[in-house]
């Protein structure tokens, strides 16, 4: 209650200084602005942003181009026009009291990125129309047979999302967040864990790569359904693909720094601009650093990042593209972040913790190099080269229970294990790709066309465990209790020390993975392009090594069909039918490499832009089969070690809504709501068959709506509300025990924002409730487990753009 108390007080004075800053805006006559703004070629410049100079009243240009300010003040006023792809243009207009001024504008194309309207820096905190170009398709995301949902950097920022580890699933239909060990997202989609992409390339691994900190992330796009044809490989639930931020060719920046609950302190920069006057070589420079402390005692997490992009444009045809990234994280100990017990979950607070304040931390490193080359050979075709390679290490230590967990006798003394957890791993990947336009006769025709290489080089060592015993003044064993825990009394002359005399790659379980993989894509425009037909094919050979079973390679085509038929230029309904491939890591008990992952998904949507485009939603209905995943092996699992198993088949059957935009004038809303049947249908445990698969929720319903203020005494006010509501919960393993269900999930959050100029200040407070929130499930010896939430905390951001 104390807590609760002075997180409650934090708000109000955080809301004091919002109302004392507010200041009135002196009363004067108004008019509108209307108008309509189009691209060189005399097409309407749909997600263009418009304001007006120096003061706060942006809007965005809806699918013919269109907009419209209200409640302008009179007088002589700069409008300020930008699209990514185009040059920026400030166009004057003279505003009377009580009357309507139009002015059309055409917009003059920049070079910077190769006569491609890809809109990354939309100014609409909520909707985008166009996908980036790192998903290769040329297409608008109405005309796409595919479900593919945006969350947007305004989006991201002004929710106060510091990482995947957050609340960026709320924003996606059916998407959730399943534990995590402080270095990677685990995240849950139509069934199964969807992986991780970044600027269009696959990097998801065991345990890694370090999830990216949001401090250099343009966009995050997920994309439901296999999908593998137009990427790489991923299962068929779908993936998420981290959109970094590039150069755009203007001049401008950003500083952030923020506070918040638990000793979080944080700082952020981002410079965009030229290198040359001439405007040839441009640069992006985002760095970060952060401490935070948990609402557990001893954790922590202080992170730094540093993304540096340098970007070539000789001309108007050619663009080279190097970016680096560096993050590092520091934490106490993984692991310390579950909570255990022999009776129930949530029977213990959710600040309890097995770690110890004088850990070790467990050091976590990122690196990456990214290389894009860009070549446009005439005004219909694109060449397209990219390269990437990450090395990701981790030294530090885990926490689990030793086997049996409990003491048999006092099922309250729970023995705590410490283990080493060394990582090294090394991913090379390689993409090059066609696309553009040609006609034949009527028919029009987008090709797509490329190679996909990847190798994954991991090495893991968690050989070394130890128990982790308190010992009282005289040197002898204090149990501990869960109930009634003593921290501190482990001597650091007892702390566990493990051997890193050889190198990892002398030491460590190796894991190799990779693939080769040719594609072919042509999307078929029938009838002046209202009946689009996507037919394609990927052929793909992966390679799997390991030290226990050698190496095998296995190739297979996976065919698309895709249907998309505009009803009218605002509404679309599509059809696919789509295949995935991919590799299984890891070995059974016998040592034996398990056969790749295969998936096939049919889907039917319907798309609609609404207001022309001032808000969309999708109603998606799905059924995937899955073969050969991984499963928990308990018949030959024993203590420590345990052993997966292919589990034979599961069927996952859903409907998706997906609603987000500008509902009503100033009121942008995010809400979508999933119902997801997942059920084991073949199991070498005939108890298992018809169970809910492991990891899912059945009912999955998120909003978060925001209203800004643009005119009036409130000018520049904004404020923000949300919820998460999941509904028949299973846990992360399978199990026939139904006392290991999770309960129903319901957060609240809230904010306040305030723009005043070139400065916003940003408050959000999550867990508006002080639910006890949590998620986890029952482990092999029978107890429970379970990750804890913290309680109601509060962030305030504050940002100054130049």
């Amino acid at each position: 209650m104390e807590y609760l108390n002075q997180q409650i007080k934090k708000v109000a004075l955080i809301l004091s200084f919002f109302i004392l800053t507010i200041t009135t805006v002196s009363a004067q006559g108004t008019g509108t602005i209307k108008g309509k703004v189009l691209t060189n070629d005399n097409k309407p410049a749909e997600g263009v942003s418009i304001s007006i100079k120096g003061i706060n009243k942006p809007t965005i240009a809806d699918n013919d181009g269109g907009f419209e300010i209200k409640k302008a003040p009179a007088g002589t006023q700069i409008l300020i026009i930008t699209l990514v792809g185009y040059n920026d243009l400030q166009e004057e207009v003279t505003v009377v009291t009580g009357e309507t001024v139009t002015t059309n504008i055409q917009l003059t194309l920049s070079n910077t990125e190769l006569n491609q309207v890809v809109v990354l820096s939309n100014k609409s905190a909520f909707k985008t129309n166009r996908i980036s170009s790192s998903l290769r398709l040329q297409s608008a995301i109405i005309e796409i047979p595919q479900n593919i949902q945006v969350i947007t950097g305004k989006l991201i920022q002004d929710q106060q999302i510091y990482d995947m580890l957050e609340g960026v699933t709320r924003n996606v239909s059916g998407a959730t967040r399943v534990e995590h060990w402080d270095n990677y997202a685990n995240i849950t989609m139509r069934g199964s864990q969807v992986a991780a992409f970044r600027n269009g390339m696959n990097v998801s691994t065991t345990w890694g790569p370090l999830t990216e900190d949001m401090s250099m992330v343009e966009r995050i796009e997920f994309v439901k359904g296999p999908a593998g044809f137009m990427l790489a490989n991923g299962n068929p639930s779908g993936f998420y693909n981290v959109v970094t931020k590039k150069p755009s060719g203007r001049t401008k920046g950003e500083a952030n720094i923020s506070l918040g609950s638990f000793d979080m302190y944080r700082a952020a920069f981002d410079l965009d601009g030229k290198l040359t006057k001439d405007g040839k070589f441009l640069y992006r420079l985002n760095v970060m650093g952060q401490k935070k402390r948990s609402h557990r005692p001893f954790d922590f997490n202080d992170r730094y990042s540093i993304a540096p992009v340098i970007k070539y444009v000789p001309n108007d045809k050619t663009a080279i593209t190097l970016e680096y990234t560096q993050q590092f994280s520091k934490v106490n100990i993984i692991g310390s972040n579950y909570v255990f017990s022999n009776n129930a979950y949530a029977d213990l607070p959710r600040n309890f913790t097995t770690g110890e304040p004088n850990f070790d931390p467990t050091k976590m490193t990122d690196k990456s190099l990214l290389g894009i080359l860009e070549q446009k050979i005439n005004s219909d075709w694109k060449f397209t080269a990219q390269g990437s390679y990450f090395n990701y290490k981790q030294q530090g230590m885990s926490m689990w229970p030793q086997w049996p967990g409990f003491d048999p006798a006092n099922t309250n003394i729970l023995t705590r294990g410490v283990s080493i957890w060394d990582v090294l791993g090394i991913t090379g990947t390689g993409q090059i790709f066609v696309n553009g336009q040609v006609k034949t006769g009527s028919v029009n025709h987008k090709i797509l066309s490329g190679f996909d290489i990847s190798d994954k080089m991991y090495y893991h060592d968690w050989s070394q465990s130890a128990a982790l015993n308190g010992y009282d003044a005289a040197g002898n064993i204090v149990p501990f209790d869960i109930y009634n825990p003593i921290h501190g009394n482990v001597p650091d002359d007892k702390m566990p020390i493990f051997d890193r005399s050889k190198d990892i790659k002398d030491r460590g379980v190796k894991y190799h993975n990779g693939y080769n993989a040719f594609y072919l894509q042509d999307e078929i425009g029938l009838f002046e392009d209202k009946l689009r037909v996507t037919l394609a094919g990927r052929y793909t050979t992966l390679r799997t090594s390991d030290v226990y079973s050698g190496s095998f390679k296995n190739s297979k085509f996976t065919p698309r069909v895709g249907v998309s038929y505009s009803i009218n230029k605002n509404t679309a309904a599509y059809f696919v039918s789509d295949q995935s491939f991919n590799e299984n890591y890891g070995t059974d008990w016998e040592g034996k490499s398990f056969n790749p992952q295969t998936g096939s998904n049919l889907e039917f949507g319907f798309k609609r832009d609404w207001m022309n485009g001032k808000w969309n939603s999708v109603i998606a209905v799905y059924q995937i089969t899955n073969k050969n995943i991984l499963t928990a092996d308990p018949e030959h699992s024993t203590g420590a070690i345990q052993y997966s198993r292919q589990s034979g088949e599961q069927k996952v059957k859903g409907v998706e809504v997906d609603v987000r935009g500008e509902i009503f004038k100033n009121l942008d809303v995010v809400i979508n709501y999933a119902y997801t049947e997942a059920k084991i249908t073949k199991d070498s445990d005939p108890a298992l068959v018809g169970t809910q698969v492991a990891g899912t929720s059945k009912h999955i319903q998120n909003t978060w709506l925001n209203y800004k203020m643009d005119h009036g005494t409130l000018n520049g006010l904004g404020l923000s509300l949300g919820y998460q509501y999941q509904v028949d919960r299973s846990p992360w393993f399978v199990s026939k025990d139904q006392n290991s269900m999770l309960p129903n999930y319901f957060r609240v959050d809230g904010g306040v924002t305030y723009q005043k100029g070139k400065m916003i200040y940003n408050v959000i407070v999550n867990n508006v409730l002080n639910k006890y929130l949590y998620s986890g499930g029952k482990y092999n010896p029978g107890y429970y487990y379970w990750q804890a939430e913290p309680g109601t905390n509060v962030r305030l951001s504050v940002s100054y753009k130049f």
